[in-house]
């Protein structure tokens, strides 16, 4: 009767069957709508991709160009002496859409040196210096205009200011005196019409045009560091592995003497940390200066200052004290606990004994994820450097040709500048008027979603591959005989072809929130940097909102 009452309630009990290894028969697949949806995802990505190689050119981000595209200093060109990127107004730089686009929107010419002197404009017309500041402006130059016509048509640049090469770009040679911010001997400049600014506009245009190419220095350093030394990262990759195999064999057959060792080892050496604080305290008594407080002192640079007082040292031996006792404490009251953790270090170890492989699959995975890293990364240079110079029709009189696009090089010999003869071609804007120049920003967005949905992709396939490769063996009545005889590989089968639609969906609606975080904090960003407080109040606002809605656990 009792039995009757069992089976209404948690249903007939399952009769033994010897060929039973699991539930792996009768599947379907899960999701499909998410895994056709990420298919054509993918093809759209390769589309985008194959679209951003035609049009860009990454030469643009390792190489100047001028503002007509044409490269400065390489050989077999006009610009082939002339190896340095000059900018007319590097403080148009601090545009953050120079991030984007590779490029500052202000006009850039090939010099063959950087200028070493301040002068403007207005003082060095019809002096010896104009000489000198000719060869800052556009090729083919003729001094036979006004200063304002020759500012108005972007031939010249209106000030100059002492700059050094960076990466063959002139930046302003800014250095610090006495804690002032100066370039040559002046800590303001003037802008060339009149108004004198402050240096701290330089320091920010320069900052924002040298992002790229302080990214590009350091993927240069890690790239030469590797070709250095990449025998020696193989051998201390390959003796980890070993080690670690090592410690996993001695944890089957090890695992109860091996824990308590280490717990016995961390607090001897927390003992020992003690015993040494108080020493040095001890020692430092009576030496001058040592009696001198933290707060006394304040920040110091050289790190080892701290050493010399005893303060210090007192607060290693509270610090070290705490967690001594703290540790002393959980292994008390959680000692059963920890009976419990050996017995499943236990049974891990015998899992991951019988599958082995199941060592080597991260390798899969990292190898998963720097395909998706390297796609991401070259896509978006090459949508970066998709943008070409831009130049519109420009003039004082009504004219029916105003703001429209033209070619500096044909423009004089064209019936538009008939029509309006004042008018001159000048160069606008890094960019394009195409569908596809108007879509670049949409694309580096969904470049970037893309790059998390299948980022978060390979990630949970690896979990579940694992994970089904780990249930073979829990499932197995008879071990390792029940267990097929390459576990990890029919996990990772199963999992893409069954489940490929629930990993699409979880690893969408991560890419989704990632997403959103990212451009919520890089508004948030942005809305720091304003001075109004409105705005200031709606970034904190804006904060707290991906932090504590869109945080996912891992």
């Amino acid at each position: 009767m009792e039995d009757d009452r069992k089976d209404a309630v948690y249903g007939t009990p399952q009769k033994y069957d010897p060929t039973f290894k699991g539930p792996i028969y009768n599947r379907g697949c899960t999701d499909v709508i998410c895994c056709v949806l990420l298919f054509l995802a993918i093809v759209g990505y390769v589309a985008v991709g194959i679209i951003a190689w035609t049009h860009g050119d990454p030469r643009k981000v390792i190489y100047p160009t001028d503002s007509r595209g044409e490269f400065c200093g390489q050989k077999g060109t006009k610009n082939a002496d002339k190896p340095f990127l000059f900018y007319f107004n590097i403080v148009k730089c601090a545009n953050p859409l120079v991030l984007l686009e590779f490029h500052c929107p202000t006009p850039q010419i090939c010099v063959k040196q950087c200028p070493d002197r301040y002068l403007t404009l207005l003082s060095a017309r019809n002096t010896r210096d104009f000489d000198y500041y000719k060869q800052f402006c556009v090729p083919g130059f003729q001094n036979n205009k006004g200063v304002t016509e020759i500012l108005r048509d972007g031939e010249c640049p209106a000030v100059i200011t002492p700059s050094k090469p960076l990466a063959q770009r002139c930046f302003p040679a800014i250095h610090a005196s006495k804690g002032v911010l100066m370039v040559g001997n002046e800590t303001t400049y003037e802008d060339g019409h009149g108004a004198r600014k402050n240096i701290t506009d330089l320091v920010e245009g320069a900052k924002k045009a040298n992002k790229i190419l302080e990214a590009r220095q350091l993927a240069m350093q890690i790239f030469e560091d590797y070709t250095v030394s990449w025998y020696w990262i193989i051998i201390g990759l390959v003796i980890a592995m070993v080690l670690s195999l090592l410690f996993i064999v001695l944890l089957r057959f090890l695992a109860g003497i091996m824990v308590w060792v280490m717990i016995v080892m961390v607090i001897l050496v927390l003992g020992y940390g003690i015993f040494h604080c108080y020493m040095e305290y001890s020692r430092l008594r009576g030496e001058a200066g040592s009696d001198v407080s933290l707060v006394d002192l304040g920040f110091q640079t050289d790190l080892r200052v701290y050493l010399h007082l005893r303060q210090t040292w007192m607060a290693f031996m509270i610090i070290l004290s705490i967690l001594e006792v703290v540790i002393i404490l959980l292994l008390i009251f959680l000692r059963k606990r920890i009976l419990i953790a050996i017995a499943l270090i236990k049974e891990a170890s015998r899992a991951v004994g019988h599958v082995m492989c199941s060592l080597l699959y991260p390798l899969v995975t990292f190898f998963l994820l720097c395909l998706c890293i390297a796609y991401w990364a070259s896509t978006s240079v090459f949508l970066s450097t998709s943008n070409t110079a831009v130049y519109k029709v420009v003039d004082d009189t009504a004219c029916p040709l105003l703001r429209k696009t033209c070619n500096p090089e044909t423009f004089p010999l064209r019936n538009e500048s008939l029509q309006c003869p004042t008018a001159r071609c000048q160069f606008a804007f890094y960019g394009g008027e195409s569908t596809y120049h108007r879509a670049l920003l949409g694309l580096q967005i969904f470049n970037a979603f893309m790059f998390f949905w299948l980022a978060n992709f390979v990630l949970a396939l690896g979990q579940v591959t694992l994970a089904g490769a780990f249930a073979s063996y829990y499932w197995a009545m008879r071990k390792p005989d029940d267990m097929p005889a390459f576990p990890l590989f029919s996990a990772f089968g199963r999992a893409l072809r069954y489940h490929t639609g629930s990993l699409a969906f979880g690893s969408l609606i991560l890419a989704i929130v990632q997403i959103i975080r990212v451009m919520l904090e890089y508004l948030d960003q942005r809305l720091k940097e304003q001075v109004c407080q409105v705005p200031h109040g709606l970034s904190q606002v804006l904060l707290l909102v991906p932090r504590e809605v869109y945080q996912i656990p891992e």
